[in-house]
């Protein structure tokens, strides 16, 4: 059994690992190809379809428990993984309404595939193994962004203008990894508890219909839906919950500026010459190391002690607050929103690639840093309502990150940068309340 259950993760992790692959590579260089189609007819943004993407998420989110536990999470994850590849085939003849119509679909795509990979996990899981497949399968995650942003990098390489035959070249060979993901969900199989779950079951309801028996599964469905939705409305007026939600809106604020808009910067920067497009590929790669580095150090060697928690957070504001610094200095301040092939303005320094890498560095080491320990303390605090509060955690966090994708092509660099810093410093600072409440009901004598 315990061969099975591992093969399912491994498997689990490999379709990931294309799929994300794809997706990933395509969120970090969609708006640098969109203003590169030579279509006078296309008027999508990139930024405005992650931040539809990340706005479709954060409400199907909420939705998507009820549907998963009806078809189940294999069936699920190969419904999710034909939207997500849906979107990325957009890209190979683009117009405009199917850009925005598959942006919604992956949104809600994106929902079902992340809970029914929860369902998957546990079900494939116990006490003694849960730890060792969640490293492996995010093991397998994090390595999504280096592979496809190497090949951005290889294939781009001395280009200053992205032509139709390299954009279908280049999506065609990210579809066909996505495809290869998706259907890589076809192979997983049932755990022998799931099976023998599913024999009583049937031996126990061998009178009734599979109709009947769909329809008792959705119904319970549904009332565990609205159980949990009571639980999420009452976490919602918590202090802690309250509290940490600027921690978690930053994550998303930042989440969205590391994922779609500086790459975007580093290639629109006309001081990088011919490489400046290449260089979106090694930014994407420099950020999961920076990931791969801060998930390691502080989500396995530092976890579970409340004094590192803050000490880890205070590091990872401090990381994102030089990397920002720098970028303000290294990078024009109308990167983020030029739409000819590169930018009119110069920045204070001569930019350099090295410091442009750096900055990508500790945009997801500081990342690491926050998503880590954002983590640690909500299953400390609510180790009993763990669920309802990551999924308040992921709508605050998807919420913002649409907000920021929809204000990123309008707002210059440096105003972005200053909403982050207003609201990393404060997200820090409530962060460090929230853990000094907890020591002090910890330290509480009980009678």
């Amino acid at each position: 059994m315990s061969d099975i259950r591992t093969y399912n993760v491994v498997i689990l992790g490999i379709g990931f690992l294309f799929i994300f692959t794809a997706f990933t590579t395509c969120g970090n260089i969609e708006q640098t190809v969109v203003k590169s189609l030579d279509n006078a007819t296309f008027t999508g943004s990139g930024y405005h379809s992650l931040g539809i993407i990340y706005g479709i998420f954060s409400f199907a989110n909420l939705l998507a428990p009820p549907v998963v536990t009806v078809i189940g999470p294999r069936v699920t994850m190969f419904f999710s993984g034909i939207l997500y590849s849906g979107y990325v085939a957009v890209f190979i003849r683009p117009s405009t309404w199917s850009f925005y119509f598959t942006s919604v679909l992956i949104g809600i795509g994106a929902a079902l595939l992340w809970t029914a990979q929860g369902h998957f996990l546990v079900e494939n899981s116990d006490a003694s193994t849960i730890n060792r497949n969640t490293g492996l399968f995010w093991a397998l995650l994090q390595c999504s962004m280096l592979f496809g942003n190497l090949y951005v990098y290889l294939d781009w390489k001395g280009k200053t203008e992205i032509s139709d035959g390299d954009r279908r070249i280049m999506f065609i060979a990210l579809l066909v990894t996505s495809v290869l993901g998706t259907l890589s969900f076809l192979i997983l199989r049932k755990s022998q508890q799931l099976e023998e779950e599913v024999l009583s079951e049937e031996e126990g309801r061998s009178l009734l219909s599979s109709r009947l028996i769909y329809k008792q599964r959705a119904n319970s469905a549904i009332n565990d839906a609205k159980a949990e939705f009571k639980t999420i409305f009452h976490l919602f007026g918590s202090k802690t919950i309250l509290l940490l939600g600027f921690c978690m809106a930053y994550s998303g604020l930042e989440l969205s500026f590391y994922s779609g808009v500086y790459g975007t910067c580093i290639g629109a920067t006309s001081q990088f010459g011919d490489g400046a497009k290449a260089l979106i590929g090694i930014s994407g790669i420099v950020v999961g190391f920076g990931e791969i580095v801060g998930g390691g150090l502080f989500g396995l060697v530092l976890k579970n002690n409340r004094f590192r928690r803050t000490s880890v957070v205070f590091l990872g504001m401090v990381v994102h607050f030089v990397a920002f610094y720098l970028i303000f200095l290294n990078i024009p301040d109308d990167a983020p929103v030029v739409f000819k092939s590169s930018t009119q303005q110069k920045p204070y320094l001569t930019p350099s690639v090295s410091i442009a890498m750096l900055c990508s560095f500790l945009l997801g080491l500081g990342d690491s840093c926050f998503n880590t320990q954002l983590y640690s303390i909500l299953g400390r605090v609510y180790s009993e309502q763990s669920a309802p509060a990551f999924a308040i955690f992921k709508f605050i966090q998807s919420i913002f990150a649409a907000v920021a994708f929809f204000y990123s092509g309008y707002l210059l660099l440096t105003w972005q940068l200053l909403i982050m810093v207003i609201l990393g410093f404060t997200g820090t600072l409530c962060f460090f309340m929230v853990e000094r409440m907890q020591n002090v009901s910890a330290d509480l004598p009980e009678y």
